[in-house]
């Protein structure tokens, strides 16, 4: 299950972002500025569209991630969206194995960085 994590700022200008192509949803802003501050710990890949906002991907410690980004339609103050998925096999899946758990150091690491910003208010992680 992905950990979702939700959170509030008008940080981010939307309009500076380029289009999504396939679903006019903004979060590659939120994207962008956690790669700036995943580093040197890891690298997320370039931001790509998809038809629910945008996604990176990061290896971490040999495992690979999907993170997830959208956000609100309103002006000014957003409601922002990120998703961390761990990536797993079919037959992990099948077996139940390698899933993400509620003390995933990865998921873990970018709701710290989210965390420790200022300008974003009311940092919530869904519950399991």
């Amino acid at each position: 299950m992905a950990r979702v994590i939700r959170f509030t700022t008008d940080k981010f200008d939307v309009s500076k972002e380029r289009p999504n192509p396939i679903n006019p949803i903004p979060g590659e802003s939120l994207l962008v500025w956690l790669r700036d501050r995943a580093q040197p710990r890891t690298q997320l890949t370039e931001p790509d569209a998809e038809d629910w906002g945008w996604y990176s991907y990061v290896d971490w410690d040999g495992r690979q991630y999907l993170i997830g980004a959208s956000a609100s339609d309103d002006e000014g103050e957003r409601e922002w969206i990120l998703q961390i998925d761990k990536q797993r096999t079919i037959k992990e899946k099948m077996l139940g194995r390698e899933a993400m758990t509620a003390d995933d150091e990865c998921a873990h690491f970018f709701q710290t960085l989210l965390e420790a910003e200022a300008a974003f208010r009311g940092v919530l992680a869904d519950p399991d």
